[in-house]
């Protein structure tokens, strides 16, 4: 198993890891198989979207702002909203290898996404042979 550490530099961001990944695929020697990449983090996610061009990353932020705004939630630490896009965006996302790459779409990046930063995030990446 891989671990990357990820400094995240404000409370909402999307950190394209994407090349981070490749070079573990690449590291890992795996031709053919799957891995699986997993945030440990009930306030941070982990997606596949459009890596052309970034205004989508900002439009899918503003979305999530605007369906769950930070209100005056029950919980005490005041990142309901976090917690809430944390789990609508998934802790994980699984990647087919084959021929040594990652079968994304043309247009398709890998991104942690943080609710509550800045902090200092694990993703943790697994292969399947």
């Amino acid at each position: 198993m891989v671990v990357l550490e990820i400094n995240t530099p404000t409370r909402e961001v999307m950190v394209d890891i994407t090349d981070m990944v490749m070079q573990e695929i690449k590291k890992s020697g795996v031709v053919d198989g799957l891995c699986v990449i997993f945030v440990p983090h009930t306030t941070a996610g982990i997606t596949i979207n459009e890596n052309a061009d970034p205004t989508v990353r900002e439009d899918i932020m503003a979305a999530l702002e605007k369906i769950i705004p930070n209100m005056r939630f029950k919980h005490m630490e005041g990142n309901s909203d976090a917690h809430i896009k944390a789990s609508l965006m998934g802790s994980s996302v699984t990647l087919i290898i084959e021929n040594g790459k990652p079968l994304l779409g043309t247009w398709q990046g890998i991104y942690l996404c943080e609710f509550d930063g800045p902090r200092r995030r694990r993703v943790y990446i697994k292969f399947l042979k």
